[in-house]
Order: structure tokens, then sequence, then C-alpha cells
């Protein structure tokens, strides 16, 4: 490639636009160099200076072969030279020398060409094997990657028009891949918020900074009935040299299904808090109306604008003839949204006959919840009176639902519940967490009825067992109290007097341990038998070991406490036993106040059978005063510091007896007691 150079002009640089510019040198930097028919360098262009190194000031009128070929090639380049000025054109892989001496493979093709003599010189054209090998590379990659990735894959021109798109985007899109080429996002799928899309698209290109995951949601004509979701990424296409933007590439991801499956676990999430604040807002007593109350408030308006809770008549009240109760329902509480809908009209405590054949009907006898329609909604509103309410619920109610109130397997009523029109309608998890709210609040609802039921019983049974009015005997006055301590539970306190043979009379006070209809059973069979027994003039001794038999004949895990006192008028002589119960409060009318200190004795039902008695005179004046021991114990006070308070609060002792008693409740238990209490008071006349 080399001979004589028969010219001394040193050609000028080359022309600024050989291998200068172009798309494809922005891909793939080609080299290009001239050499005149003596194998002198008389053209380098800037895309050769950045592969080998060598500025052109640096290879103009130099001999190229002694300046960029291996000396191992020295030969092969003489041959490739003589062939070249022979008119035939070289195509191959060669090694060129770069300026810091290391070799760089590139494909050449060397080209015939005139040189400024006209003699027959050579155009080289140069391009790195390894990039060559890299376009290769890339090119394979991204045909690959467009023709087989599952994920739908776009590339966009700088005005934002759609260049190429895969096959998997066309079917997420609905669109054939042909109809996408040349047109934009709001042109192919503008039922995607594609708008939005392509400003965030615009903001790449000017950033130049790509954007991972943007969700996006909508409906294409792939699937125009159901909203899907999609992760998209957008990533700029920038020029080597100058980074201008070239484009973006889009890349999108049905994510459907575990946003789906996302959204059901969130909706689960938001369930089971939903589930856990009824089970803290629903129950928080044993009233009844109050439960039915709170059931309403949870429901709205979280879950729904309306709610209604409805109760069996027959299950309020099972006493009542099962005529007069039949398929009849209580409403225990409502809300609705609207105070000047006809719905005020709709008020705790009204009663209604549920409607033969009707969807209510249905539910309450099979216990299973249903939709209703709004056919269904005025069957509960018979006569003209109620035209308003019917007219009402067809107008403005968008969707409701009846959930039986179903307990330990038994229907006690429904709760209703309604959204207004305007508001989404239930839907089917709508439904699951109403019907499970609503089955909360049933087991609540049924244990506060239960529990009205059997305190109402045992309320009923106290007074059909007890008889507070106690009777005049001779030698004493007498008064007493009862306190529950709750206003909603009995227990079995009690005291009685009975008069006895002789002229004498017998106190008795005593604790059945616990509450409840129980406790207050075990109370009247034990008051029963005292009574009984007392009519034989049984000792107080005996009187004890006979109620310990009874006791035991009940339960062996029953128990009670007891005193039994007989006053004989002849000589003002008590003879006291005691069965566990606190010590009897002796006061005298020269102001001295004691507690008796006889044998204490076992509580009933434990077995003991030596019951000591305590006698002692009291004068006229005198005061024996008897109680349970709910008036001395306290959470905030000891045993002995309450007896300490009981015999202060005794003073003075002429107080009208009905006053001392209702002043010494008041000191001790100071308005509210925290166990039940009875106290009964004697007063020796003589």
């Amino acid at each position: 490639m080399e001979t004589h150079q028969s010219s001394n002009r040193v050609p000028q640089p080359p022309r600024a636009a050989v291998g200068d510019a172009g798309v494809l040198r922005e891909l793939l930097p080609i080299a290009l160099w001239r050499e005149d028919a003596d194998g002198r360098v008389v053209e380098w262009s800037l895309a050769a200076q950045d592969l080998l190194g060598h500025r052109p000031e640096h290879v103009l009128g130099r001999l190229a072969t002694p300046l960029l070929v291996p000396d191992a090639n020295r030969e092969l380049a003489d041959r490739l030279t003589l062939r070249v000025q022979a008119g035939e054109t070289i195509m191959g892989t060669l090694p060129v020398r770069h300026r810091d001496g290391h070799t760089v493979a590139m494909e050449m093709w060397i080209v015939p060409a005139a040189d400024p003599e006209g003699r027959t010189g050579a155009m080289l054209i140069a391009v790195e094997t390894s990039e060559v090998l890299r376009m290769r590379e890339n090119l394979a990659a991204m045909e690959s990657l467009f023709t087989q990735s599952p994920i739908g894959l776009a590339l966009l021109g700088p005005d934002l028009r759609f260049l190429r798109v895969n096959d998997t985007l066309a079917r997420m899109n609905g669109v054939p891949a042909a109809e996408h080429v040349g047109r934009r996002l709001t042109e192919v799928v503008p039922g995607v918020n594609a708008d939005s899309l392509e400003a965030l698209m615009r903001r790449v290109l000017d950033s130049g900074t790509a954007v991972v995951d943007a969700r996006r949601v909508g409906r294409t004509p792939a699937d125009p009935d159901r909203d899907r979701f999609w992760s998209c990424s957008y990533a700029p296409l920038l020029g080597r040299g100058d980074r201008r933007p070239l484009g973006l590439i889009a890349s999108l991801v049905d994510i459907t299904e575990s946003q789906e499956a996302h959204d059901e676990v969130e909706r689960a999430r938001h369930r089971f808090a939903l589930l856990s604040e009824a089970g803290a807002r629903i129950g928080t007593t044993l009233d009844l109306a109050r439960t039915a109350e709170e059931a309403v408030r949870f429901l709205v308006p979280q879950l729904a604008d309306s709610a209604d809770v409805q109760m069996l008549e027959s299950v309020l009240a099972p006493d009542e003839s099962a005529a007069s109760t039949r398929g009849v329902l209580r409403r225990l509480a409502a809300r609705f949204p609207e105070p000047a809908a006809p719905t005020s009209q709709l008020l705790p405590g009204q009663t209604f006959q549920i409607p033969l054949d009707s969807a209510y009907e249905r539910a309450v006898a099979q216990g299973r919840p249903t939709d209703l329609y709004t056919s269904d909604l005025p069957a509960l509103f018979g006569g003209p009176r109620a035209e308003p309410l019917r007219t009402y619920f067809a107008a403005r109610i968008g969707s409701a639902r009846l959930v039986p109130l179903v307990a330990r397997g038994k229907v006690l009523g429904t709760i209703t519940v309604t959204r207004l029109r305007g508001r989404e309608p239930f839907d089917a998890q709508d439904r699951v967490l109403i019907d499970e709210v609503v089955a909360r609040a049933a087991l609540h609802i049924d244990n506060a009825r239960l529990y009205t039921t059997q305190r109402e019983a045992a309320l009923t049974l106290r007074r059909s067992l007890t008889n507070n009015a106690l009777p005049a005997v001779a030698g004493l006055e007498l008064t007493g109290r009862y306190l529950p301590a709750s206003a909603h539970d009995v227990g079995g306190d009690w005291y009685d007097a009975i008069a006895l043979p002789g002229g004498r009379t017998g106190l008795v006070i005593g604790d059945v341990m616990g509450h409840g209809i129980h406790a207050a059973a075990v109370m009247g069979q034990l008051r029963t038998a005292v009574r009984t027994l007392a009519r034989h003039d049984i000792p107080p001794a005996r009187m004890l070991s006979s109620l310990d038999a009874v006791v035991a004949d009940l339960d062996e895990d029953e128990m009670a406490t007891c005193v039994y006192a007989v006053h004989d008028p002849a000589t003002g002589r008590w003879t006291i036993a005691r069965a566990g119960h606190p010590p009897p409060v002796v006061a005298t009318p020269d102001g001295n106040v004691g507690f008796l200190d006889g044998p204490p004795g076992t509580p009933l039902g434990t077995g003991g059978h030596d019951f000591g008695t305590e006698e002692v005179v009291l004068p006229a004046g005198g005061l024996l005063v008897l109680y349970t021991d709910g008036l001395v114990e306290a959470r905030d006070r000891d045993l002995d510091q309450g007896m300490g308070q009981l015999a202060h609060a005794l003073r003075p002792l002429d107080r009208p007896l009905d006053t001392l008693c209702d002043e010494v409740l008041a000191r001790l238990l100071g308005g509210s007691a925290q166990d039940d209490v009875a106290i009964l008071v004697a007063r020796s006349l003589r």
C-alpha cells in the first residue's frame, strides 16, 4: 500500500460531513480514511480519530502502512493494495494499530478511489469488530425481546407515535400491531387515561430520566367490560454523543390478577379490622336495648345508610300466649339517614305483624340472609297511612338486605340494612361483612336477652320468696334493709323475723354465695326451711345444723353463712348461733357498742355439726344489729375498718330505727354497694 508520493501538497483536513453525522454513526461509529496511490493518508475522519487515537494533523501526508498496519500483516497489506489498485473491492476483518500500540480488530471495506492526482488510491471504511458484534447482539436481543417477551413492549418516537409494538402489547390493547404504528396512544386506546400517560412520557423525554412502575387502570378493546391494571415503565432512548432524545421504549405488565389479589387481601384486612371494631363496640353491656342500639350505630354509616333491629315478640315475651306473639316483630333500635323523611315514624317499641308469604317471613323461617327488592321493602307498611313510607322506600332506597338474627341455633329477629340511591349498592364483600357483623351482634343481643330474662326471673323469684315487711312482735322494735349490688342483678342475701311460741321472736339473716337466679333460689329454700323449723321451736344451734344439712343436699359446692337469734321478751335475753357469719353488734343505752365474740361456727354446706350459742341480755333501748359482709367489706377497706365504721355509725342510739338504719347505710356505702347488703336492727322495748 506504499508508493512514492508525486506531490508535495499537504491534503487539507477532511470535510466535516465525512464520518461526522447521521443516525448510523450515532449507533455504530464508522472510521473512514483515504490513501493516495503512494499509500499516504490524504483524508482522516473524526470517527477514525475516535477509534484509532490519531488526530488528523498527525497522520495526513504520512504513509499508512507503517503507521496503521501491524508488522505481521505488512505482506498481506501489500497484496491487498495491489488488488485494490487493480480495481477490486476488498472486505474482511483486519487488525489496525492504535496510536498507543495495541491492535483493534476492524470490519473493513477497501474500495478503489481516485486520489487528488487522479491516480488509483483507496478509500477505507472500518468499523470496530467488537462494536459490530455488540450491535448484532443488541439487534438480536431486541428482536427476540419484541417477538418472545411476555411483557408488552413498544418503541415510540419523539412525537410519541408508535414505531413498533410487540404482539403481547397488541393483545393487551386488543388492537393489531400494524394499527399502532404511526399513531399515538390517545388514538389507539383512549380508555386507559391516555392523556395523563402521554404527559408522563413527555416528562421522560424532556428529563431523560426513566419512570418505573407507573400504575394505570382502564379498559381496552381486548376486555371492554372489565377494568384491568398495568404496571408501566418508560425509558428514554438517547443519542450516544449528544444525548439527544431519539424516542422512548415502553414496557407494560398486566398486573390485574395480582392487583385483584392485593385488593382482596386489603378488603380482608379491612373486614377483620371492622369485625374487631364491632366486637369492641357491640355488647359493651348486658342491656338489651343498648346492645341493639350499639349494633345500629356500628352499621350506620360505616356499612349502610340505615339499620333497623327487630326482635320476635315470642322471643322477648316467651310466657305470653303463642297466639298473641306469633309472627310479631318489635323494633328495638333503628337509624335512618333523613330526619324529615317518613322513616321518622319508625320508632323503637313499635310492633307489627310479619306479612304472610313475604321475604320477611321466609328469612325468619329459614334463618338465611336475603337481598330485598324494591317491591319487598314496603311490605311491612300496610294501610293508607303508610303510603308515604311506601313511596319513600320505592323512590330513595337503592339496595337493601335482610339478615336474620340467629344465635345458638335460634332465630331471634332480623336486622334490615339499606343504602340510598346514588351510593354503591351492596356487593358480595359488603354482604359477607354485614352478615358477619349481624351474626356477632346476634350473639351479644342473645346474651343480653338471656341476662335480662334471668334477671327478671330472679327478681320475680326474690319478690315471691321474700317479704321485707317485718311483723310486730312482743318486746321489740324491728327494721331492716336489703340493697342489691346492682339494680340489674340479685343475690342471696336475706333477713326475716318469725313469731315463735310463748311470745318469743326469731331473727335470721343469711348470705348465699353467688348472684343471680340460682343464688336467689337457694336463698328462698333456706328462708322456707328456717320458717318451717322455727315453728317447731328448734333451738338456734340445732337450727343451724338442720340448715347445714339442707344446703348439703342442694349441691356439694353450695355454701351460705347465717345468724339465727331468738329473743325472749320476758327476760330480755337473746340466744344467738352463728354459721360462719360476721358477728352481730350489741349496743347498750349508755353508748357502749361492741361485737359478739361467741363461737363463729362454719358456713352452711361445709358439714360442720357443732354450732355453739351465745347469750346476751339487752336492757330497754339496747340494739342488736345483724348484717351481711357487704356492709363492712369493700375494696378500699379491710374488715376491721368496716366494723369500726359500723360501730361509730350506730351512735347515737336514740334515733328512730328507720333513720338510724338509713344513715348507717349512707355512712358505710356512700350511696352504692359493691356487694349485696342486708341489715336487720332490733331495739329492746323493755
